[in-house]
């Protein structure tokens, strides 16, 4: 799979920021946005909705993922890259469960999850890991935190 552009890289990231506007994070206080985009181009986004009842809560990650897989059936669903932003601007990465998700819809998906500092993100740094947690994931996916 082919590395996506820098303005695809940006690109998601606003749909991501945007979708985070929505998030409902009444409990954490911690709104978080996600936009995957599909190797057949098409780009959906989601926001963290928090409950009283944690376990219960849902990822931005994975409420993206979820509306792809209803739109499209899941075996239409082929991930090329995500997106995660949140309201705090620190570098959050996907939570187990949302990497497990991703990894079965794209298990060679580019996962972004940059800071930011004064109001724009941190150009990329050489922060590309190869992650494959040895006994969680059945996949791989390559997370890349952007810090300074």
């Amino acid at each position: 799979m082919d590395k996506p552009h820098d303005s695809t890289k940006e690109q998601l990231l606003r749909l991501a920021r945007t979708a985070q506007q929505n998030a409902y994070a009444r409990y954490s206080n911690f709104k978080v946005g996600a936009a995957i985009l599909l190797e057949n181009g098409e780009s959906f986004t989601g926001c963290n909705v928090e409950n009283a009842s944690y376990g219960l809560t849902n990822c931005a990650e994975r409420s993206a993922i979820f509306t792809a897989v209803s739109k499209l059936g899941g075996g239409n669903v082929k991930i090329r890259a995500v997106a995660v932003v949140n309201d705090h601007d620190v570098a959050c990465s996907p939570c187990g469960a949302c990497r497990q998700v991703i990894a079965e819809f794209g298990p060679e998906a580019i996962i972004w999850y940059p800071k930011r500092h004064s109001g724009k993100y941190d150009p990329p740094i050489t922060a590309r890991v190869l992650h494959s947690m040895k006994k969680g994931l059945r996949h791989k996916t390559r997370l890349i935190n952007e810090e300074t």
